[in-house]
C-alpha cells in the first residue's frame, strides 16, 4: 500500500509542497487540480504526506474543507476531540471555524483529495506528544 501511495494511487503525487512547508512538520506533495483561477470558488488538491508527516493546527474562515482518502492511513483530529484514524474511503468534512489537523500515521503514506472554500488561518505547530497520542488513539479503533 505504501507503494502505490508514494507513486499516486488514481492522482499525480505532484512535487514537493514547498510553497506551504512552513506548516508542515516532514514532506508532502501537492497536485494541484483545480484553483480559483478557474472561476470556481474552491481549490481541489491531491495532497500526498509522507510517513509521520503533518499540518499544523488550522482553520478555514468562510469556507470549509472537504477530505476525501484515496490512499494510505490518515490521522484526523479537531480541537478538544479525540484523533481518528481514517482509510481509503472515508469523508471528512470539516465546517468553518473549526480548528484541525491531519497528517499521516507515523508508519504509512497517505494521500488525500482536498476540497477548500475560504481562507485558512495557519496557526502553531502539532507538537510530538499531541502527535503521537493521536497515533495511539487511532490504533485503538
Amino acid at each position: 500500500m505504501n507503494e502505490e501511495v508514494k507513486n499516486g494511487i488514481i492522482f499525480d503525487r505532484g512535487p514537493k509542497n514547498d510553497v506551504y512547508a512552513k506548516y508542515f512538520i516532514g514532506q508532502s506533495y501537492l497536485s494541484g487540480m483545480i484553483s480559483p483561477k478557474d472561476e470556481v470558488n474552491v481549490s481541489v488538491g491531491n495532497v500526498t504526506f509522507e510517513p509521520g508527516c503533518r499540518n499544523n493546527w488550522h482553520i478555514h474562515h468562510d469556507g470549509y474543507q472537504l477530505l476525501l482518502v484515496t490512499g494510505g492511513m490518515e490521522l484526523y483530529q479537531e480541537e478538544d476531540k479525540p484523533a481518528r484514524l481514517l482509510l481509503p474511503g472515508d469523508v471528512v468534512v470539516t465546517h468553518d471555524g473549526v480548528k484541525h489537523w491531519h497528517g499521516a500515521t507515523s508508519d504509512s503514506w497517505f494521500s488525500h483529495i482536498a476540497i477548500t472554500a475560504g481562507t485558512p488561518e495557519w496557526l502553531e505547530s502539532v507538537n510530538d506528544n499531541q502527535y503521537n497520542q493521536a497515533n495511539n488513539e487511532g490504533k485503538r479503533d
